[in-house]
């Protein structure tokens, strides 16, 4: 649509944030399901922000210097997808908006990530946009001190909720953003006082602004339906040196005549009869999916309200010394170095020839030291586990924040989930690769992150060190025996277990190029043999699973195993070769990438026979492999319930997971 022309005068705010209003509940209706509360709560929050202050181009979504806006509150998605429609995004018709919650439409119950409709993130549980706009504003302080405030110099705006600010993702992640001084982060709290049980005092009467302040952020208190009052606001919080919290006392389901101000409004549609009533309050007497022109024409106008400065960043670009210009759009373009395959294939050629016995994380940090140099985009960080987790490369410095974000690495603190998070938020904003370290065992702490993350496509790295009851001593508090198999549970996220130096090389390389999806890298603790003696410059862990050792005539067993237990199958293979039993090791780092070779490939690794697998862990999600055609007998060597404290090779033979007890299955089945 054309702007508004000098003879129509534009429409007033209050009408324009009814355009919102009014969509909202018609899609809720046609729907017959949906959250039509906050979106008629919030809209002329919503208005003002997209008219006055928000940096975007509906005609070049991508733009790496655009503000970054994040719904929170993804149940109150009809708020994004009317502004969406109503500033310009081209793919985000009207007839998208009937389709509201309908297989195949873009306009689902909640947002899912797509930049190109305005979409920053997938958001709908509680906690994780708010928590995840953190990252987005900490990469856009990282990207700004790379390459300075010509290329990158914008905002991230948040909507949330009161229940964002309940969930406790949020008070980890907006502390370290206070901690950081991340004061181009702007969060507009819809206070409306209402939650689906009833009245928020039910539950909540924290003093949210107090809290905040404590965190170093600064605050303020707006009544969210005076669009003065929000426009000061926000005017404030684009100077504070602190990141901002706006208060915005809201009454849900504004303009609802009976049902405005009640849980009733918040997720149901209000119903024929109060739509018309609402109508008719609003002062909006047309049909339903009906934006009259003058109000499209205002809110087309606010579209374009960022062309000129589109225009003047993209000269910008294009004067930029042309290596400069190069690195700064390989950032962007989310990519490797194309030298990455000689550093990997070095790396690994050197550990061959040396034979080091190190833990998987010890040898995952020499990685990082390559690495890191290399790839100037990863971002690496540890939920204060620095030491342990092996994941600050030499001569890195922190991201110190409050004005200091020209470091490599970011203490996250006793922060986990929030660290997950973030790492999301820095992925989906481009120009870093995030990678951040734990323990293994609190992957449940990081679980709905890591799941969002595969359901967004980021590429967030996580490192889990201390991978089975091989950490000893700590005990079953800290021993992950479930963890692998519900990790491997999550679709679209590759849960990579490497068994020596070489393969955890070969992780690193996967992990990176990867750029649809999140990987976990789960590491050991105690020291490990190099197995991979023989130098190949081919990454033999990218298909998941392979065989690590052949048999010596006849294989009449395969041995299975991820990890730590690789070593373990192969002394079990030495003591059945002895016997005259041929029997093969089959190295499995990734069951996903395995699951997706050919099925004569996966013939061809597990063989005919007996197989037997072995990890320190459950057998949940094994059956795949040794129920796959061609085997004869099966059976697993693992835990079954939790472990125990005691030196790791004690617990290994407490447990009955030893080379012995592998030879012994295996004979057993013959």
């Amino acid at each position: 649509m054309s702007a508004a022309s000098a003879a129509t005068p534009p429409a007033p705010i209050t009408t324009m944030a009814n355009a919102i209003r009014a969509l909202s509940m018609d899609a809720v209706e046609a729907a017959k399901s949906g959250h039509p509360g906050m979106p008629m709560g919030m809209a002329d929050v919503a208005t003002v922000l997209f008219t006055r202050f928000l940096k975007f181009n509906p005609k070049q979504p991508a733009w790496a210097d655009r503000d970054r806006f994040i719904l929170s509150a993804g149940h109150g998605s009809m708020l994004i997808y009317s502004l969406g429609y109503l500033t310009g995004y081209k793919r985000m018709t009207i007839d998208e908006l009937k389709r509201f919650r309908q297989l195949g439409s873009l306009t689902p119950g909640h947002p899912e990530v797509d930049p190109s409709l305005g979409i920053e993130m997938t958001t709908g549980p509680l906690g994780q946009g708010v928590s995840t706009a953190v990252g987005f504003a900490l990469a856009e302080r990282i990207t700004n001190a790379r390459f300075g405030d010509d290329l990158i110099n914008h905002f991230t705006y948040v909507i949330a909720s009161d229940g964002d600010l309940m969930e406790g993702v949020s008070h980890e992640a907006c502390s370290l953003a206070g901690h950081l001084g991340l004061n181009r982060l702007i969060v507009l709290w819809d206070d409306n006082h209402i939650s689906i049980d009833g009245s928020t005092d039910l539950s909540f009467t924290d003093d949210t602004p107090a809290r905040f302040r404590s965190y170093g952020w600064n605050t303020a208190t707006v009544d969210g339906h005076d669009p003065e009052a929000v426009a000061k606001a926000i005017e404030a919080a684009q100077t504070s040196d602190k990141p901002t919290l706006i208060a915005c006392r809201t009454i849900i389901g504004k303009g609802a005549p009976n049902k405005a101000n009640t849980h009733g409004c918040h997720g149901s549609p209000l119903g024929a009869d109060e739509v018309a009533a609402t109508r008719e309050n609003l002062g909006w007497p047309h049909e339903a999916f009906v934006v009259p022109q003058d109000v499209l024409d205002a809110w087309r106008a606010a579209g374009t309200r960022a062309d000129a400065a589109y225009a003047d960043w993209a000269q910008r670009v294009a004067a930029m010394d042309p290596s400069a210009r190069k690195a700064f759009e390989a950032a962007m373009d989310r990519g490797v170095p194309a030298d990455l395959d000689e550093l990997i294939a070095a790396f690994k050629k050197k550990v061959s020839e040396d034979k080091p016995s190190w833990a998987t994380r010890v040898a995952s940090g020499n990685v990082l030291d390559i690495l890191v140099p290399a790839v100037p985009e990863m971002i690496g960080g540890s939920a204060d586990l620095t030491p342990s987790n092996n994941t600050k490369a030499k001569n890195t410095a922190d991201v110190k924040g409050r004005g200091e974000f020209n470091g490599r690495y970011v203490r996250y603190g006793v922060r986990e989930h929030g660290m997950a998070t973030v790492m999301n938020g820095m992925a989906l904003h481009g120009g870093v690769i995030p990678y951040g370290g734990t323990f293994m065992q609190f992957a449940d702490y990081c679980r709905p992150s890591i799941r969002l993350a595969a359901l967004m496509k980021q590429r967030s790295i996580f490192v889990m060190t201390h991978d089975s009851i091989g950490l000893g001593e700590d005990g079953p508090t800290h021993q992950p025996v479930e963890h692998l198999a519900a990790l491997r549970a999550i679709p679209n996220l590759l849960t990579l277990r490497p068994a020596d130096a070489v393969e955890t090389a070969e992780c690193w390389q996967i992990a990176l190029e990867r750029v649809n999806g999140p990987s976990v890298l789960a590491l050991t603790r105690q020291n490990v043999p190099t197995l991979r003696t023989e130098h190949a410059a081919e990454n033999r862990s990218a298909r998941g699973g392979y065989v690590i050792l052949e048999a010596e005539g006849e294989r009449k067993v395969t041995l299975l195993a991820t990890g730590s237990e690789v070593s373990l199958a192969a002394e079990a293979r030495k003591a059945l070769q002895a016997e005259g039993i041929g029997a093969a090791v089959v190295s499995i780092p990734s069951f996903e990438l395995f699951e997706a070779q050919d099925d004569a490939y996966k013939a061809s690794v597990l063989g005919s026979g007996v197989r037997v697998a072995v990890e320190a862990a459950i057998r949940q999600g094994w059956d795949r492999w040794l129920g796959y055609p061609g085997a004869t007998a099966v059976a697993f060597v693992g835990m079954s319930g939790f472990g125990e404290s005691a030196p790791y090779q004690e617990l290994y033979k407490h447990f009955g997971i030893t080379a012995e007890a592998v030879v012994a299955a295996a004979k057993a089945r013959l």
